[in-house]
């Protein structure tokens, strides 16, 4: 008699509960939860039961239709503790969606400006071939904003896309070139348009980083013709004291030695087969090779003197340098500090490099 009595108070209650808006998905999703729980309860392992993604898909779509008293009566296979954590869960969840600001931020620095990035970003799009350093030096030359070459690296890999053709010169820099105290010294050879052999000597100021000359010459180089290219070179400068070279043959005939002493300059040898004694001019071949040489083509050895003379000039007075500390090799007036609101671009070796100075 109490079994019938209590089996009518269920179905009393679960008609009432069925009237009620909502009742019947309700009704119905806690008995595929009851009944999905005895299956997994079936199936259990002796520690606890196996459960499955699937079983927690439909743990979880029932208890979205169900109501709040009744999850807990029915969560049978689910631990107290974990009931809890989920609540605590979502209590964080609601407070930090009431209380927080529109947007998260960590406690620390800002970062960047935004001019910052923006100047930042546009100096690698114009200059695809400088490193995080150089661009670093650059803006600390133009802006006097002191910034570090990994933030630098930081704005680039968030901001920056390079772009599909960004592999080297435009085709307007690329026609427009085919289209027309402690010194040290040194020979390296380069190769035309046309696959005609040219000699190079570059004359550098070791202390300044400065370029002092370029002379170029087509052929056989023997004595004489050292002498008039390196005459040519520092053409109207006045000689150092002192003159750094490698111990190439060319260095030894009479007519090389008579002109240093007619200019009063002593020579200095570096050490025999170690390129490294004689670093600051092997670099900067290094440099001219790789930043101008390599992006551009020339006919002649006029022409190549010419465009090396335009590379000397950005050289010397807007590129930033490492061994400088950011420094230029010739500063010549104080630059004034420009400004993120007002700038412009200006183009050096035709459009090959640009750097900002004040609108």
């Amino acid at each position: 008699m109490r079994d019938i009595f209590t089996l009518f108070l269920h179905a009393i209650v679960i008609v009432i509960r069925l009237g009620r808006p909502g009742g019947f998905r309700s009704v119905v999703a806690e008995s595929v939860l009851m009944r999905h729980q005895v299956l997994i309860l079936n199936r259990g392992r002796k520690r606890a039961p196996n459960l499955r993604a699937s079983d927690r898909i439909i743990a979880g779509l029932c208890t979205l239709m169900m109501g709040q008293a009744r999850i807990l009566r029915s969560a049978i296979v689910l631990k107290p503790s974990t009931l809890l954590h989920f609540h605590k869960m979502l209590t964080k969840q609601k407070y930090r969606l009431l209380f927080s600001l529109e947007r998260v931020r960590r406690p620390g620095p800002k970062g960047p400006t935004k001019e910052l990035i923006d100047a930042v970003v546009e100096m690698k799009r114009r200059n695809s071939a400088w490193g995080c350093k150089r661009i670093a030096q650059q803006i600390a030359l133009a802006f006097g904003v002191d910034i570090d070459k990994d933030v630098v690296r930081r704005i680039l890999g968030i901001h920056f896309r390079p772009e599909t053709d960004c592999g080297g010169p435009s085709w307007l820099s690329f026609i427009g070139h085919a289209k027309d105290s402690l010194w040290s010294l040194d020979l390296f050879r380069c190769e035309s348009a046309i696959l005609r052999t040219c000699w190079v000597l570059v004359v550098m100021d070791q202390f300044t980083r400065r370029i002092v000359g370029f002379a170029v010459h087509r052929g056989v180089v023997d004595g004489m013709a050292l002498c008039r290219m390196f005459n040519r070179a520092i053409h109207a400068q006045t000689p150092p004291k002192y003159l750094s070279s490698d111990h190439d043959p060319l260095y030894q005939f009479h007519q090389w030695q008579a002109n240093l002493r007619v200019l009063d300059v002593k020579e200095i040898k570096t050490v025999p087969y170690v390129p490294l004694s004689h670093p600051f001019v092997e670099r900067l071949i290094g440099t001219i090779r790789r930043e101008y040489l390599d992006q551009t083509l020339f006919w002649t050895a006029a022409d190549l003197e010419e465009k090396l003379r335009t590379f000397q000039r950005y050289f010397n007075r807007h590129r930033a340098h490492s061994g400088l500390e950011g420094g230029l090799p010739e500063p010549g007036e104080a630059q004034a500090t420009l400004s993120f609101a007002s700038y412009r671009w200006q183009q050096h070796c035709r459009g090959l490099y640009q750097t900002p100075i004040a609108a």
